[in-house]
């Protein structure tokens, strides 16, 4: 009989706290490390640099949906998976990672020709590179994630990181140049992966039965599709703003996405990793779901919203102090991916709640809705600046949270104003909280002085306030760790 990974029916409550607090812990310091190394790097290199780096990286992120979206998803949410279904899993991942480097090696220059680099096509071609790799952590992340094994893919994560930052630093500081970006990201991708298949301990099952995975196909290739969508979709405004403008307007847009992206990705990415996998195991109970949509929503408002309010409010010193001032354009792009980013982690919970419940039918039809709205904001608001692109682009997240709320409203019975009702509390409180940082620190002139004072002026009153009006979110945060520090005791 072949060998099978059964989840449980039940949810581990503890099992899923602790996955939260690894996922947390590998977004949080990861990202912090390649955050430090590109403060560090961009003291080192030019905006146009950074630029057209990320430019070019366009073309590498569309092609990693093909490795990376779907048939992982696929391999998590199904109940039950042999370790010869695993296996052809791993080896599609790998053949689609394989396909796709020599695909994007082939069309190098014709790519780079068309946004006006031809001199970026070897950096194009090394980029590729990275595809392969990418196969295999796509496939044993997903074997993780399905048991809750978050520790792991924190430890292969953080030793990508950290390798890749030395390595870059020296080559940056040695006159590599844009090659010092390029090599950052060859080296975590392949270190982060060789990690993982050491943690899994695990070898090619002797058969193979390519047959079984037609189903996850099945499945997967909507969510792949509505990858494909939402990654087109989120990099066509890079593309538009070298193609039009320059390479120096993509840095200071980048570096402004950066900022608040660091924040978001920490929350964001820890719920879609987690509870997505939680919500699979309890899909026949939809009143639980609804619950857990409904708490996760409210904590994850009540964190994030207040983050994105206090980075508006310190944006122009935190720059000038970790950037100089050769960076300063980079501000109001910040400042408007900051409004956009406060509503991401509502409308990943209303997503993840529809992957889980099997219909992913819905899914894609929201991304491509949702994908047309935002590409004629786009392409309408073009002529008039970049502002009133990125203005565009806030506004089209708002229509994004209600399409992507309104299918739960049939799925779970959760209507929009129990939904406006779980984010008011962290909405006033963050207005105010902004409002008292913004004008207490306009008298302070000194960039790290200014920031201290916002920063804790920011965190107390947002505490107090919380405390005063008893909202819920902070006393189950407080439970949350309780309970967590209670079990390490054990």
């Amino acid at each position: 009989m072949k060998k099978q990974n059964q989840r449980p029916s039940n949810i581990d409550k503890g099992l899923v706290l602790s996955g939260l607090i690894w996922k947390y812990l590998d977004r949080t310091l990861v990202q912090a490390v390649q955050f430090l190394v590109t403060i560090l790097l961009a003291r080192i290199l030019a905006p146009d640099e950074f630029g057209l780096l990320t430019l070019v990286s366009v073309f590498l992120n569309i092609a990693l949906v093909f490795v990376q979206h779907g048939i992982g998803s696929a391999l998590i949410q199904k109940e039950t998976i042999t370790e010869g279904e695993f296996t052809s899993v791993f080896l599609f991942s790998l053949l689609a990672g394989g396909v796709m480097s020599a695909v994007i090696v082939v069309l190098a220059p014709f790519l780079c020709g068309v946004l006006g680099y031809p001199s970026a096509v070897p950096i194009v071609r090394v980029l590729a590179m990275v595809l392969p790799f990418a196969g295999i952590s796509n496939s044993l992340e997903s074997k993780f994630s399905r048991n809750l094994e978050f520790r792991k893919i924190f430890a292969a994560n953080l030793s990508g990181a950290l390798l890749s930052a030395v390595i870059s630093i020296w080559a940056a500081w040695n006159g590599f140049g844009i090659w010092a970006l390029v090599i950052q990201q060859l080296v975590f991708q392949l270190v982060s992966s060789l990690v993982l298949w050491h943690l899994a301990g695990w070898r090619l099952a002797k058969a193979v039965p390519f047959r079984t995975i037609y189903p996850l196909i099945s499945y997967g290739w909507k969510i792949l599709a509505s990858s494909l969508i939402d990654t087109v979709y989120a990099n066509l405004r890079t593309l538009l703003i070298g193609k039009y403008y320059s390479s120096a307007a993509v840095g200071y847009y980048d570096k402004g996405r950066q900022f608040p992206a660091l924040i978001i990705a920490n929350i964001n990415v820890t719920i879609q990793s987690v509870l997505f996998p939680a919500l699979s195991r309890e899909q026949t109970d939809r009143k639980v779901v609804k619950d857990i949509v409904r708490r996760t929503i409210s904590v994850s408002t009540y964190v994030i919203f207040p983050c994105m309010t206090g980075l508006m409010v310190v944006g122009r010193p935190l720059i000038r102090l970790l950037l100089t001032d050769k960076w300063l354009p980079a501000l109001p792009y910040m400042q408007c991916f900051c409004m956009i980013y406060s509503l991401w982690p509502v409308s990943t919970t209303n997503l993840q709640a529809i992957k889980a419940l099997g219909r992913s039918d819905i899914f894609l039809k929201l991304e491509i809705v949702k994908k047309a709205i935002g590409i004629a904001i786009m392409l309408f608001t073009l002529p008039m600046g970049i502002r009133a692109m990125m203005i565009g682009g806030c506004i089209n997240a708002a229509i994004a949270l209600f399409l992507n709320a309104f299918p739960n409203i049939a799925l779970l019975d959760y209507h929009l104003r129990e939904l406006f009702s779980d984010m008011l509390p962290a909405f006033v409180l963050s207005a105010a909280m902004g409002t008292g940082m913004f004008f207490g620190g306009r008298l302070i002139h000194q960039d790290l002085v200014q920031i201290v004072v916002e920063v804790l002026l920011g965190v107390a009153l947002y505490i107090v306030l919380s405390m005063l009006f008893r909202v819920n979110s902070l006393q189950y945060v407080r439970g949350l760790a309780r309970e967590y520090i209670q079990r390490k005791k054990q």
